[in-house]
């Protein structure tokens, strides 16, 4: 396939590759025992569902552009600025030049973060001590591939603008990757960076319920991330319940800790507001405060919760944390190996719509 470069990204200060230094300790597998059978299903799962992103219409038209200026001239950055209380009132263009620049970067950190999971997923299929993970996470290589694949070429060629990686992000993947320890790399890839991407996929759903691509792409990565998630929790289980010494939890509990606030901090979106050219202070603290964008941040650990719980990782120093930043309310919904689907809360849904069709009323109501 002939794949022409368009609209390139911007590049990160560190230019166009970096590499890491990691040291990786190879694990064989001489039994091939394979009586794993959650793991067994997910894999056969995964091969049964394999798809081709080639395959995907891409001669679809996406002008976000328009269908932004369209939700504008049906009122909905008036009803932007009368809900969400930005720092400054937004006019139709700036409400417009917000709108698709905020979905470019999120779909750019889609694009980073599954970037991230290719490399780590390689590494498990090196690292994991089961020749079932190494099935699993072999397979799983070749899903974060197209992952990429189908983001760059949306970014590129659909969209025509983008973001760099976000520092945030970036920390906290070198991070997952530098780490020695294998499980370090399913705990910070599988169960934190994918399970937070999982629901926030389902927003991005919600944001573009009218573009047809974003929705055919977005719908199976979501199939396969739900996947990933629930490999990474049966992967851990059983060594986390019965094999970690009390240090060896502190160690992981600090990282748990660490990633949630590296990712936390990273969807305060400071990249959007240098673009826009609005004062980047003033805009955060309005990111950190306003309901909306607290609710947004908070959903988006929805799944991690309830996951961390099933390893035993929602300890009292993580309970303690947690509450701090709002997300100890989702540990009583169902983890990955229960309910492998992520919504998006009803009234955050009926809020987004509101603002799209800019019916104020019923945005008022949500």
């Amino acid at each position: 396939m002939k794949y022409e470069q368009k609209n390139p990204l911007p590049l990160p200060p560190i230019g166009p590759t970096e590499t890491v230094e990691a040291m990786t300790n190879t694990t064989w597998d001489w039994q091939y025992k394979l009586d794993k059978e959650k793991l067994m299903d997910l894999y056969e799962k995964g091969k049964a569902m394999t798809w081709n992103a080639s395959d995907l219409d891409w001669s679809l038209p996406v002008d976000i552009e328009k269908m932004s200026s369209e939700r504008a001239g049906m009122g909905s950055y008036e009803v932007v600025n009368q809900l969400l209380a930005p720092p400054h009132e937004l006019d139709a263009k700036q409400s417009i030049e917000l709108n698709i620049n905020m979905i470019s970067w999120m779909l750019s950190q889609f694009l980073h973060g599954e970037q991230g999971a290719l490399v780590a997923t390689a590494k498990i299929v090196e690292e994991a001590p089961l020749a079932e993970a190494k099935f699993y996470a072999a397979n799983q290589v070749a899903d974060e591939a197209r992952h990429v694949e189908v983001y760059h070429r949306y970014l590129t060629e659909k969209l025509g603008r983008s973001f760099e990686v976000n520092p945030h992000l970036q920390v906290l993947l070198n991070d997952i990757i530098s780490d020695s320890r294998w499980d370090m790399t399913y705990l910070g890839m599988q169960i934190m960076v994918e399970g937070l991407a999982l629901a926030a996929f389902a927003m991005m759903k919600a944001q573009l319920p009218d573009e047809p691509l974003i929705q055919d792409i977005t719908s199976r990565v979501m199939q396969d991330e739900a996947r990933h998630v629930a490999f990474g929790v049966l992967s851990l289980e059983e060594i986390y319940r019965d094999e970690l010494s009390s240090a060896e939890l502190k160690e992981r509990e600090d990282f748990v800790i660490e990633a949630t606030y590296l990712m936390r901090d990273r969807l305060l979106m400071e990249q959007v507001y240098e673009r826009m050219e609005f004062d980047v202070d003033v805009w955060t603290q309005w990111a950190i405060h306003t309901p909306f964008m607290v609710s947004f941040r908070q959903m988006l650990f929805s799944k991690i919760v309830p996951n961390l719980k099933r390893l035993g990782l929602l300890t009292p120093r993580v309970r303690e944390e947690f509450a701090k930043i709002g997300i100890l309310q989702f540990e009583d919904l169902k983890d990955s190996t229960q309910e492998a689907e992520v919504m998006a809360p009803a009234e955050l849904i009926e809020l987004i719509a509101a603002i799209n069709s800019g019916t104020g009323e019923k945005a008022a109501q949500a």
